[in-house]
């Protein structure tokens, strides 16, 4: 269900970043909000395995942002998660995300960040041929794969859970 709109400020970068990289696909402005995973799913007709959760945390020590691109099936077992990344990782606020990426909680998508930020990929992603991440809004979305999330961003395949 998507409808013909303009974009906003977020999505404008989310989709130059595509170009750049390479990724010819358009954004999907969806007509119901997408803003958690199981919405999402519903609104495309998809597994919810299928959408890239982008969850942003902070490191304990560090206080740098960390990427984690998980799926919608999965929750991050932030202890282990930490100790892979090599520091303990804290929950980000909203102002904190909107600080290092510049996209607002919901919409936060995987490319396109204001700031370079280290990117973790959830290698339960790759088990889809396809997958639908946030594209800067709540509303809006692309189709893309795990292996060109990890061409785009350089992420790095881990288990989160």
């Amino acid at each position: 269900m998507a409808k013909e709109t303009s974009l906003t400020e977020s999505e404008t970068r989310v989709q130059e970043a595509l170009a750049a990289g390479g990724l010819r696909t358009r954004l999907r402005i969806l007509t119901v909000s997408a803003h958690t995973a199981e919405m999402a799913a519903e609104a495309l007709g998809v597994e919810v395995g299928q959408i890239v959760k982008s969850l942003v945390f902070k490191g304990a020590e560090s206080g740098r942002a960390y990427l984690l691109l998980v799926s919608g099936a999965n929750r991050v077992h932030e202890k282990r998660v930490g100790r892979h990344i090599g520091e303990p990782l804290e929950r980000a606020d909203a102002d904190f995300v909107k600080t290092k990426t510049g996209f607002s909680i919901g919409g936060v998508a995987p490319v396109g960040a204001t700031e370079s930020v280290p990117v973790f990929i959830d290698e339960k992603l790759f088990g889809y041929s396809k997958i639908w991440a946030a594209a800067g809004n709540a509303r809006s979305v692309f189709p893309t794969s795990a292996d060109e999330l990890v061409r785009l961003t350089g992420a790095t395949k881990i288990g989160v859970t």
